[in-house]
C-alpha cells in the first residue's frame, strides 16, 4: 500500500505533503530537528510514532527550545546585571580617585598660596604738604605686601588711595579717556608731572644741607631730616652726609657735645 495515497495511514513522511497533519509551526520545528539530528534520523524516529505521539514529540522539542532560550535570556540578564555592578563599582572608584586628587591639588595649592599682608597707606591729596615721592614708596610697599601683580589692579589700588585735588584730577582723566593710565608707571609719571612742585628735589636738598635744629627736639629734628632725604630720589643722600648734616645742625648743648665725643672715639 502506498502511504502517500492512503489518507488513513498514520505513518510519518518527512515531506510537507507527507505530513499534512502537521501545522506550519510543527513543520518548522521538524526542520530544526533535522538540522540538528539529521532529517533521516528524524524521519525514522517520527515514523515509528502515531500522529498523536508525533504532535507530542514535536511539542516537547519546541518546549525544550523555549526553555533553552529562557535560560540564555536569564544568563544574559545575569551577566548584564553583573557587568552593570562592575561598571558602577568602577565608576565609584574613579569618582573617589578624582575626589582625592582634587582634594590633594586643592590642599597643595592652599599650602603654596603665598601669604599677603594688608598694609594701609596715607592718602595723597595733591597739596604741597604731601610728599609725592614718599607716597610712591608707601604705594610700592603696599602693592608688594598685598601681592598685586595685575597692572590694572595696581592702578586701581593706587587711585583708591588718592584724595582731594589728586582724586578729582584722576577721575577727570578717566572720564575723558578710560585708558588714560595704561600701567602703574604711566600713572606715576602723569601724577608726578601734575603735582610735583618745580625743582622739588633741589629745594629739598638745599634745605637739608642748611638744616638747623632750632626749636625742635633731637628726635623731631632727625625725623625732619629723614623726610627731606626721602624727597630726594634722583641722587639719594648717603649715610655719611646724613650723619654730618644731623651733627652740624644740632644746637649747642650736652647732646651735641656727647655725640661729637662718641664720633671722635669711634
Amino acid at each position: 500500500m502506498n502511504m502517500l495515497d492512503d489518507e488513513d495511514d498514520q505513518s510519518f513522511h518527512a515531506t510537507p505533503d507527507g505530513c499534512s497533519h502537521l501545522s506550519d509551526v510543527e513543520w518548522d520545528a521538524v526542520e530544526r530537528m533535522g538540522s540538528t539530528m539529521g532529517i533521516h534520523a528524524v524521519s525514522v524516529m517520527l515514523e515509528a510514532l502515531n500522529r498523536d505521539a508525533q504532535h507530542a514529540t514535536i511539542a516537547k522539542f519546541i518546549q525544550n527550545e523555549l526553555d533553552a532560550e529562557r535560560e540564555k535570556v536569564a544568563l544574559l540578564h545575569q551577566q548584564g546585571f553583573q557587568q552593570a555592578g562592575l561598571l558602577r563599582e568602577h565608576g565609584a572608584q574613579q569618582f573617589e580617585l578624582l575626589r582625592q586628587q582634587q582634594a590633594a591639588a586643592g590642599g597643595s595649592m592652599h599650602s603654596r598660596r603665598p601669604e599677603t599682608l594688608k598694609i594701609d597707606i596715607s592718602k595723597y591729596r595733591g597739596v604741597e604738604e604731601d610728599s609725592l615721592l614718599r607716597w610712591f614708596v608707601e604705594l610700592d610697599d603696599a602693592i608688594r605686601a598685598r601681592r598685586i601683580d595685575d597692572g590694572d589692579m595696581q592702578v586701581a589700588f593706587a587711585q583708591s588711595n588718592l584724595a582731594g585735588r589728586a582724586k578729582t584730577w584722576a577721575l577727570g582723566l578717566k572720564l575723558h579717556d578710560p585708558y588714560a593710565f595704561g600701567s602703574l608707571e604711566v600713572f606715576k609719571s602723569r601724577l608726578r608731572q601734575t603735582f610735583e612742585p618745580p625743582r622739588a628735589e633741589f629745594r629739598a636738598r638745599t634745605e637739608l644741607l642748611k638744616l638747623k635744629q632750632g626749636k625742635r627736639d633731637v628726635y623731631a629734628n632727625a625725623q625732619h631730616i629723614r623726610h627731606l632725604t626721602s624727597c630726594i630720589s634722583s641722587n639719594p643722600v648717603d649715610e655719611h652726609t646724613f650723619v654730618s648734616v644731623f651733627m652740624q645742625g644740632l644746637a649747642d648743648g650736652p647732646v651735641k657735645t656727647h655725640l661729637f665725643r662718641l664720633k671722635l672715639v669711634h
